[in-house]
């Protein structure tokens, strides 16, 4: 009885059928960009100093240019506000008090020689930045900096979380079913974050997000990898890896043709609705089929496969059997990765990698 790599050395292992399987989820995986790296675009923060009241009126009175109003107004300017003070300190000061010297204010206030006392920006920051970002909509700098960095460790404990359980769904569903349902929650996901009003829901919604977009990436790579040859395999999976760094090349440049993140956010969701398409025009795993026992489906793919790849099928290659178990339907469970010594020691090897 022949296995399935039997029959795809004479109905193509990487012809027509699998290079328009390989391509399409190429486009997956370019898509899955944004999700990964997204916090570099979203979370970007600019440069940006306290918001001091009356200091705009001050500096049009005294005919100030920009850099000669921050070298007045703002602690510790250095002409690049690199500093802790220039950007989360501002001076205990009264700007709106009359009689303040044009080429002297803080020695006026002052008076008795004694430095200015500092306080928190406690009217908010002014960004140099054109475009907005989650930083600048929700001042996430200073004391609440940790605030972008819980952004993006939501959607990395998303993505372990994801890890551990979407790999199982893929293999009791099948890859298929994983790949559509996780498309549609990223895009759910995806949509939501445009309009979501809140920090907290932005962040909810972020790890909800990194739970279902790394099992659909790999839920990918695995159906890619599935369809081909033995000797394709590798390729093909460097390759649809490749399309992630194609996907950050074409985000770089969305994102530096629009500088609002909801505006960004909402352009590189959209055109993932197109991957629902996939329902119509992606194959299930054959092998997966097999390892259910559902040869006759199997076959019919196979079929498909062959008349696609303008291949005759041989006759005497009426079932097929699973490679690796003879024995019907598989029951695949988290202890798979730690049954023989083999399998346990590339599993730990990986997990350290990682």
């Amino acid at each position: 009885m022949p296995t399935l790599d039997d029959i795809l050395e004479h109905v193509g292992e990487f012809d027509r059928f699998q290079k328009q399987t390989f391509f399409v989820l190429c486009l997956l995986s370019a898509s899955f960009t944004p999700v990964y790296v997204g916090v570099v675009f979203f979370g970007f923060t600019p440069e940006h100093r306290c918001s001091s009241p009356g200091v705009a009126e001050l500096s049009q009175r005294c005919g100030w240019s920009l850099e000669e109003q921050l070298n007045h107004t703002v602690p510790e300017w250095d002409g690049h506000g690199a500093s802790f003070s220039s950007r989360c300190r501002r001076y205990e000061v009264d700007w709106n008090t009359t009689g303040i010297s044009c080429t002297d204010p803080l020695g006026s206030l002052g008076g008795t020689g004694d430095p200015v006392p500092l306080g928190p920006c406690r009217d908010g920051w002014v960004y140099d930045s054109p475009g907005s970002s989650i930083v600048t909509e929700f001042d996430l700098v200073c004391e609440d900096s940790w605030k972008l960095d819980l952004f993006q460790s939501a959607v990395n404990a998303g993505f372990f979380i994801g890890s551990l359980n979407i790999g199982y769904i893929a293999d009791r569903f099948g890859r298929k079913f994983c790949l559509l349902t996780t498309i549609v929650a990223n895009v759910v996901c995806g949509l939501l974050l445009v309009f979501v009003p809140s920090y907290l829901w932005i962040v909810i919604i972020r790890f909800l997000q990194g739970l279902v977009s790394k099992g659909c990436w790999t839920a990918g790579y695995i159906l890619v990898t599935e369809v081909v040859g033995p000797q394709y395999r590798r390729t093909v999976g460097i390759l649809y890896q490749a399309a992630f760094s194609v996907g950050l090349l074409l985000f770089d440049g969305i994102a530096y043709a629009l500088p609002h993140w909801r505006w960004l956010q909402l352009t590189v969701t959209l055109p993932t609705c197109f991957l629902l398409l996939y329902y119509w025009c992606l194959p299930e795993s054959p092998r997966w089929l097999i390892s259910q026992g559902k040869n006759d489906k199997a076959m019919k793919i196979v079929r498909n496969m062959a008349k696609t790849n303008q291949k005759k099928m041989p006759s005497h290659f009426k079932d097929i059997k699973f490679e690796e178990d003879d024995c019907g339907k598989q029951n695949p469970s988290l202890m798979d990765l730690f049954r023989t010594p083999q399998i346990r020691k590339n599993t730990l090897i990986l997990m350290y990698n990682w």
